[in-house]
């Protein structure tokens, strides 16, 4: 075999392997600190049996300030799993929308589309603060469950979804047939979405899951709060009430489960997704 494809090899494999050892180590101490108790844990002693106590740490953590986080973990699962699946399917209707009807300014509406993508949400933090306080919904779920449902990011997937699923012929034998336009996109061309729909969505429970700056913007309500601000206002309690710092992390690992398993169960049609937008 050649020497540099060799040394090639051995130099891609050793980045592989640097990467992997960067992603899952953070993880691997977290899951172990996780199973600690305090002792174990403020004495780094992480590798061996001692001081595990997996199940007194998530007692403690669900009786923590009376359960309050069993209900940051449902707002989180509200705010996140609904307002995924809602953006999603709003978002691959606008991209539909804009992929296969011609109307006036089109292509401008979706220059603004575009532009909107570079803007960082924490710019917008403000402006929609402002709005919210203007129609009385701060301190809501409202005022956090809105903004998210609209992603501009997710529009112009749609838009390269709707390119590289939905074949204008079909559309045209689905109008022949007798079927409408709102028929043809429900029956026929959101069929054709679904991996466009999962990729969407994916993309926007992820963001809208580690969400953190909106929330600490709009609620005051505890609550209200997601687990990120929720467990990030235990970490500040942490710093004069060390008994925080288990549950905090405790809180952390459970909160990255919902992640995983969406990952796991929608991989496959977020990978043909990905896939189907990088050939188009």
């Amino acid at each position: 075999m050649n020497p540099p494809k060799i040394l090639g090899r051995a130099a891609v494999n050793t980045v592989v392997a640097i990467s992997v050892l960067y992603t899952l180590v953070p993880a691997l101490w977290l899951v172990l600190a996780a199973m600690k108790d305090s002792d174990a844990l403020f004495g780094s002693d992480l590798l061996s049996l001692h001081g595990f106590s997996p199940l007194k740490n998530f007692q403690d953590l669900f009786a923590m300030d009376k359960g309050i986080y069993g209900r940051w973990y449902l707002n989180s699962l509200f705010y996140a799993v609904g307002g995924a699946a809602v953006s999603a399917l709003v978002s691959i209707a606008c991209g539909y929308a804009f992929d296969k009807y011609a109307f006036r300014h089109k292509e401008k509406l979706f220059g603004l589309v575009l532009a909107a993508v570079m803007v960082p949400q924490t710019v917008l933090a403000l402006p929609l603060y402002l709005l919210a306080s203007g129609t009385g919904v701060v301190d809501t779920v409202w005022a956090v469950f809105v903004p998210v449902l609209f992603n501009p990011f997710g529009v112009y997937l749609g838009r390269v979804f709707s390119q590289g699923y939905v074949p204008g012929e079909v559309l045209e034998a689905a109008r022949i047939d007798g079927a409408g336009e709102l028929a043809t996109y429900f029956r026929v061309s959101l069929r054709m979405l679904g991996p466009g729909v999962v990729t969407v969505f994916l993309f926007q429970l992820t963001a809208i899951w580690n969400n953190f700056f909106l929330p600490m913007v709009m609620l005051s309500t505890q609550k209200l709060y997601p687990v990120s601000l929720g467990l990030y206002s235990w970490n500040s309690a942490a710093t004069t009430s060390p008994e925080y710092y288990p549950v905090v992390i405790t809180g952390a690992l459970l909160a990255v489960l919902p992640l995983v398993l969406a990952f796991a169960l929608l991989q496959r049609f977020w990978r043909s997704g990905l896939t189907a937008g990088a050939v188009k």
